[in-house]
């Protein structure tokens, strides 16, 4: 029996890949979302979010060094030399990391606010308006153009948005957690908190990919500038925002296995997701998000008694049509990009990873 021939064989790898893309997109969006809403409205003792950010970030550095120094060979020499003609010799680039890094830590703190507030259903739909605000800010600061199948699927991402927003409206602001004994729940203060960690993810991914465009920098090395100068951005968040708790309490206050999986969860699963979303494309990435908010209403039924209501499945399903229509190129039916084209494409989605 004859092999197969290697473009066939490349075919399969490239296929499988892209489906092991999806199915690590999707559970990295709805798992994390899910353990988040969890470790906040649990009973016992609550942990202080800004330690846990900062615990996040400690151990992204770690694994993106690792990660480095096995890019350069396992050679201690040329993984210092690297390290040093990157962020030592470079003082002007490696500060203009500085505002992502500022960003990324305020957002991740906001998005521990929002799940604290927010079932995860909602929460998971919410955070989608991400897709509006880094269009917004591709517009204003990259000058780039959408196209009129994008502008119409912002307008039916909001629509969505809005109407799941609503179907959570009871007539109060602030209503008991599922036990009785947890911690009140600020549905307006979780939404605030939601499209703060939009306005910011926007901000902070155009803003990374307009100084870090055309930088021969890997992935890695990329993290680890920026877990560098979110490290002292987190401290002074966790000391301006419970410094009366840490000093009372503790630092690793309410820690437990849970809490440090959802550390490692955090820290790893936007690596993850940098390592394989270059293999998945846009309809992918949609398949991905869209079966994350499913599971994630599912769940949310069955683990914290949510109500699926059909204003709220309306409006999450505008919300998932928003995100295929957002993907979709017309133009990409009329003519295949070459296989240049497509490394390039792949390459410049790379600057925008892990922290989408």
């Amino acid at each position: 029996m004859l092999p197969a021939p290697i473009y066939y064989r490349t075919s399969v790898n490239t296929n499988t890949l892209k489906y092991i893309s999806l199915l690590t997109l999707t559970l990295q969006n709805a798992i994390l979302g899910l353990s988040m809403r969890y470790a906040r409205t649990r009973p016992g003792d609550i942990f202080l979010s800004s330690t846990a950010v900062l615990m996040s970030e400690f151990a992204k550095l770690i694994t993106c060094l690792i990660l480095v120094f096995n890019e350069e060979g396992k050679d201690a020499q040329r993984f210092v030399r690297s390290l040093h003609k990157t962020i030592v010799a470079n003082p002007i680039d490696t500060l203009k990391v500085c505002v992502p890094s500022l960003v990324y830590i305020v957002q991740n703190n906001l998005l521990y606010v929002s799940a604290s507030h927010l079932d995860a259903a909602t929460y998971q739909v919410t955070y989608q308006l991400k897709i509006l605000t880094t269009a917004m800010f591709a517009v204003v600061i990259l000058r780039r153009k959408l196209l009129n199948t994008q502008w119409g699927s912002l307008l039916l991402l909001v629509a969505g948005i809005v109407l799941v927003q609503l179907a959570q409206t009871d007539g109060g602001s602030a209503v008991k957690a599922k036990d009785e004994t947890g911690p009140v729940q600020n549905r307006m203060l979780g939404l605030w908190a939601a499209l703060g960690a939009c306005f910011l993810s926007g901000f902070a991914g155009i803003y990374f990919e307009k100084i870090l465009k055309g930088a021969d920098i890997s992935v890695w090395m990329r993290n680890v500038q920026l877990s560098l100068l979110s490290i002292p951005f987190g401290l002074i968040t966790c000391f301006v925002n419970d410094a009366s708790p840490i000093y009372e309490k503790g630092f690793f206050y309410g820690y437990d296995m849970f809490i440090w999986y959802l550390v490692l969860l955090q820290a790893g699963g936007g690596l993850i997701v940098a390592a394989v979303v270059k293999y998945a494309d846009n309809i992918l990435k949609g398949f991905a998000t869209s079966l994350a908010i499913i599971i994630s209403c599912i769940a949310s039924i069955y683990i914290f008694d949510f109500n699926l209501t059909l204003q709220f499945s309306c409006g999450a399903g505008l919300v998932i049509s928003s995100i295929f229509l957002y993907g979709y190129d017309p133009g990409r039916h009329a003519s295949k990009p070459t296989m240049q084209q497509q490394q390039q494409s792949a390459a410049d989605e790379e600057k925008l990873l892990p922290r989408v």
